[in-house]
């Protein structure tokens, strides 16, 4: 076993990846995230220890973000990328470890993690390649203990990325990034039970929730709030540059950049959701969205012509055809792409380079024609809340189905297609992330004038589903959110869907359906937990799950 890796839904056999990652990551670059994983555990055992004295390190929240943002599957393939945030995060450790012994806080009895030393590349990549009986997943010997560090460790790489997202427009706090660091020393800790760990696995949904409160509040507080929107997926006749990812921040500085140069910008897979903010449509050379999800870029990309650029994860490896055409930024990386440094003191990314490269290129292929709607974040659908609430009344809207989540390759993803589909036209879909992708271009019509599909945006929106939720819950004057009419068929793919499921744990929702197949990081025993408590199922075939649903 030269890797293994089971935190994606397509982790090879439902079991894991052990050879090479389903992704395409290497066993080299995997052994090396488990590395910096556990150079983040050490860093946070220490970093707990300065909380306790109010002691602060700058940059250290930062380091520890984007450090687990850049793990979560198919964000970084740089293998250069990663031996240099290890030397860095060794250096901000033994300068952490020095602040804290001058301030005479005991530093006896640290574990390996926040004590390991390496003196060359030579020395990091052997660590993490032969030192995987204490560096990788499986140094968890208890399945059970194994099984809650991961499903934490998964959930806190969902959190760093909302959280970075909102750190880049200039929102963070504090408690969270406490927080974070108190949870990865925690899988650590040896005399933790599983009581504990299922206690802490709660409290992590408690944070999820709030650090996407602080990502709505970042996003909708700076570019406002997401309006009904109707998007093209046409084409027009200009050079242009495709942005994919999440990261808003990127795409206001690459916007300004290109104003007036003649160089038009669409956005691609998670970046859709863009298009619904108000302070974006201001700029004319603001397209539309061309493709669908992350896992059709191959073929999609090589007909764009422009140059595309990465702003987080879901990037595939390449073809050839296309990947000289290809930049990153933030926490994405893949070798011999140009890579777009980080902002300085607040002030924009340059993006020139790219900028000059669209311009010698030809204007995009069209793929497909039209429009979509979406923009039905939760301040939109408060709006509509009278117009919701009589069609509920009415029996217009029998229930409401939130099919939120994640895109992927398996053919068994589908379902969700031909799920929506089948739904009675009495019902309707809240829906955010890239899941959407599956029907948010299906005719499903509308319900007096509320459309059968409501898009809330990214995977980060699935805040506003929630408040949505709650919103309905008061309306109706319910003492739980479970009595409502709502049922929740969720797909998932990766860590951001992790703290999704976790925040809506904590806020008390049951009988969430997640697919196409359960994560393989639970344990038996912690998956007869969530059944138990909360009534977590999968899913089984459209026909038979439709007449569950309608009838709970």
């Amino acid at each position: 076993m030269s890797m293994f890796c089971f935190q994606c839904q397509e982790t090879v056999g439902g079991k894991g990846c052990t050879k090479v990652g389903v992704c395409g990551k290497t066993a080299d670059l995997a052994n090396l995230q488990d590395l910096m994983i556990y150079t983040l555990k050490g860093i946070s055992e220490l970093g707990v220890k300065a909380d306790e004295i109010g002691y602060e390190m700058p940059g250290l929240d930062r380091f520890i973000m984007s450090g687990l943002f850049m793990t979560i599957t198919n964000a970084n393939f740089d293998k250069e990328r990663f031996l240099k945030e290890i030397k860095r995060g060794l250096r901000l450790r033994e300068q952490l470890r020095k602040a804290l012994q001058e301030r005479g806080v005991d530093l006896r009895d640290l574990k390996d993690a926040a004590t390991f030393s390496v003196n060359s590349d030579d020395d990091i990549v052997f660590k993490a390649n032969n030192d995987k009986e204490r560096v990788g997943v499986l140094a968890t010997k208890d399945e059970d203990i194994r099984s809650l560090r991961e499903l934490i460790t998964y959930g806190l790489k969902g959190m760093a990325a909302y959280a970075e997202h909102a750190d880049n427009l200039g929102y963070n706090d504090p408690e969270i990034a406490k927080f974070m660091r108190k949870a990865l020393a925690a899988t650590l800790d040896d005399s933790l039970t599983v009581e504990d760990l299922i206690n802490l696995t709660m409290e992590t949904g408690e944070y999820g929730v709030k650090v996407m409160a602080l990502l709505d509040e970042a996003n909708t507080s700076t570019y406002g709030n997401p309006e009904i929107t109707e998007v093209e997926i046409g084409v027009r006749n200009n050079p242009a540059i495709l942005i994919s990812g999440h990261d808003l921040r990127d795409l206001e500085d690459l916007l300004e950049q290109t104003k007036g140069t003649g160089v038009d910008v669409y956005t691609h897979g998670e970046m859709l959701p863009a298009h619904y903010y108000p302070a974006f449509k201001k700029y004319d050379h603001f397209v539309g969205n061309y493709g669908n999800a992350w896992w059709k870029q191959k073929e999609e990309f090589e007909k764009f012509n422009g140059p595309i650029l990465f702003t987080t994860n879901c990037l595939v490896p390449p073809k050839e055809s296309y990947a000289d055409r290809v930049y990153t930024t933030g926490s994405t990386g893949y070798p011999g792409f140009k890579h777009i440094p980080d902002r300085e003191d607040g002030k924009a990314k340059d993006f020139s380079e790219i900028i000059e490269h669209a311009k010698r290129l030809p204007a995009p292929t069209e793929i497909e024609s039209g429009k979509i709607i979406g923009g039905f974040g939760h301040a939109q659908v408060f709006k509509l809340a009278d117009k919701v609430v009589e069609a509920v009344k009415s029996g217009a809207i029998k229930k409401f189905f939130v099919m939120a989540g994640c895109d992927g390759r398996m053919k068994q993803r589908n379902y969700y297609t031909e799920f929506a589909k089948a739904l009675p036209k009495d019902t309707v879909i809240l829906t955010a992330g890239c899941a959407k992708y599956k029907y948010n271009k299906l005719n499903l019509g509308d319900i007096n004038g509320i459309p059968r599909v409501l898009d809330a945006g990214q995977c980060n929106n699935s805040y506003s589903l929630a408040l949505i939720a709650l919103k309905l819950k008061e309306i109706f004057n319910l003492n739980d959110i479970n009595e409502l009419p709502i049922a929740y068929n969720i797909a998932w793919y990766e860590q951001k869907a992790v703290i999704v499921l976790l925040a809506l744990l904590y806020l008390g929702v049951k009988n969430i359906h997640l697919g196409p197949t359960l994560p393989a990081f639970l344990s038996p025993n912690v998956a007869k937990v969530l059944v138990e408590n909360f009534g977590i199922g999968t899913i089984s075939n459209v026909e038979d799950d439709i007449k569950m649903f309608m009838e709970a």
